[in-house]
C-alpha cells in the first residue's frame, strides 16, 4: 500500500496542494513545468546524473521547483520513480514516442500505481502519425503547419527565423500545462487520470485558427503572404523606420484609430486614396515611410503616446525593461540575481508567484523522499545504492 503523501507545501497560488512530477528535459516540458508552479504546484523534477544547463544557477526557466536525481539505469530506478507517482497528481515528460516505455516509466506503468494520474507527454509531432518518431524543432513544427508563411514578407520571400518561442513554448508548454490542469481538474470529479498527448505541431496548428476563420470569410488570403492586413501586406499594421535608424510598430487597423494616425502623421484623410482597398496599401505605405522618416523615435513617442493610434517604439529587451507601462506593472521582476518576466497570468485571490530559484541536481533529493511519504530506511538504501543521488548538505 502506497504510504499517504505529507501535507503540501504552503501557497497562495490556484494549483496549490497539486503535486506534479516534471521529468528532466530541454525546452516545452520545463516551460510548462514553470507555468504550473508559478501557479502554486508543487512541482518536483526528476533529474538524471550529471550536470545539466537546466539545473541552478540563473537558468529562469528552471525556478520554484525542487530537485530529486534519480538514476533510471539502475535497478531501482523506474520503482523509485513509479513510487513519486504514487503520490502525484500528475506526471510531465517529453521524451520521443517509446522513450518512457523503454525506462519503464510509460503511462500504463504509472497509472498501474495510481489510477488517478494525469501523464502528460510533451513531443514535436505527436505520438502517433508518420513523422512521431523523428526529430524535429520550433522551426519545422511551422513550417508543416503553414504558419512559418505567416512570417514571410511576400510570396517567395524567405520566412523569417524566429527564436523557437511560437511551436515550443506557444504551441506547446503552454499547451501541455493548459491540458495539465484541465485532466487534474476532471480527474478531481472522476478519480480517474488520462493522458495528455500534446504535440507541438497540434498546437501550432490550433494558434491558426484565427487564419483559417478569416480565410473563410474572404478576408485573408491563406497563399498570398504579405498582402493581408494583418502580415505587413497593409499600410496600415506595419513598422516604419525614423530618420535614427529605430522603428515604430503601426497597427490602427479600425478606422478610428486610423483617423487619429493619419492626424498626427500631418497627413489629410479626405485626401488620400481608399485604406481598404488593397490596390492602394503599396502607395500608402510608401507615404506613410517618407512621413515616418522625418522624425526620430523621441520625437514620434511625443506625438504619440496617450492616443489611440496604436503606435508603439519597437524596443530592445532592455528598453521594454524600463518602459514606465512596464515597471509600473512589475512586467519584470528581479528574482535570485536574473530580471525575468514576472508570473502570468494575474489572480486578484490567489495570485502566482515565483515559488524558488532553479534548483541545484539533486538539492532536494532526500527532503522530497521525506516528504513524499517513503520509509527512512528506504531512502537510506535509494542513496546508498546510487539509485537516487543527493547533493543536500549533510545535517549538522
Amino acid at each position: 500500500m502506497p504510504v499517504p503523501p505529507s501535507a503540501p507545501r504552503l501557497s497562495s497560488g490556484p494549483l496549490a496542494g497539486v503535486r506534479i512530477i516534471e521529468i528532466a528535459g530541454l525546452g516545452p516540458t520545463p516551460y510548462a513545468g514553470m507555468l504550473l508552479s508559478d501557479m502554486g504546484a508543487d512541482v518536483v523534477r526528476v533529474d538524471r546524473p550529471g550536470s545539466s544547463p537546466q539545473s541552478g544557477g540563473k537558468y529562469a526557466l528552471s525556478r520554484g521547483r525542487r530537485s530529486i536525481v534519480v538514476d533510471l539505469k539502475q535497478p531501482d530506478g523506474a520503482d523509485t520513480v513509479l513510487a513519486l507517482a504514487e503520490r502525484a497528481d500528475a506526471l510531465i515528460e517529453g521524451y520521443r514516442p517509446g522513450v518512457a516505455e523503454r525506462l519503464g516509466i510509460g503511462p500504463e506503468e504509472c497509472s498501474a500505481r495510481n489510477p488517478r494520474l494525469v501523464y502528460g507527454r510533451m513531443t514535436g509531432w505527436g505520438n502517433e502519425g508518420p513523422l512521431s518518431r523523428t526529430a524535429g524543432h520550433d522551426l519545422n513544427y511551422l513550417s508543416l503547419t503553414g504558419a512559418l508563411t505567416l512570417l514571410q514578407r511576400g510570396p517567395g520571400a524567405q520566412p523569417v527565423t524566429p527564436p523557437g518561442l511560437l511551436a515550443d513554448f506557444a504551441g506547446g508548454g503552454l499547451m501541455l500545462a493548459y491540458g495539465v490542469v484541465c485532466a487534474v481538474f476532471e480527474a478531481s470529479r472522476s478519480g480517474q487520470g488520462q493522458v495528455i498527448d500534446s504535440a507541438m505541431v497540434d498546437g501550432v496548428a490550433s494558434l491558426t485558427t484565427l487564419i483559417y476563420a478569416m480565410a473563410a470569410q474572404g478576408r485573408f488570403a491563406m497563399d498570398a503572404p504579405g498582402s493581408n492586413f494583418c502580415d505587413g501586406g497593409a499600410h496600415y499594421y506595419n513598422s516604419y523606420r525614423t530618420s535614427d535608424g529605430r522603428f515604430l510598430a503601426v497597427a490602427a487597423s479600425e478606422p478610428q484609430f486610423y483617423a487619429q494616425l493619419v492626424d498626427k502623421l500631418g497627413l489629410d484623410l479626405a485626401s488620400l486614396p481608399d485604406r481598404d482597398d488593397p490596390a492602394n496599401w503599396p502607395g500608402l505605405t510608401g507615404t506613410f515611410a517618407e512621413v515616418f522618416a522625418t522624425r526620430s523615435l523621441a520625437e514620434w513617442q511625443g506625438i504619440f503616446d496617450g492616443t489611440d493610434a496604436c503606435v508603439t517604439p519597437v524596443m530592445s529587451f532592455a528598453e521594454a525593461r524600463r518602459h514606465p507601462h512596464n515597471v509600473a506593472r512589475a512586467t519584470f521582476v528581479e528574482e535570485f540575481g536574473v530580471v525575468q518576466p514576472a508570473p502570468a497570468p494575474r489572480l486578484s485571490r490567489t495570485p502566482a508567484a515565483i515559488a524558488g530559484p532553479p534548483p541545484d541536481a539533486g538539492e532536494h533529493s532526500r527532503q522530497i523522499l521525506e516528504e513524499w511519504g517513503f520509509a527512512p530506511d528506504r531512502i537510506d538504501s535509494l542513496i546508498g545504492s546510487g539509485t537516487v543521488v543527493s547533493t543536500e548538505p549533510a545535517a549538522g
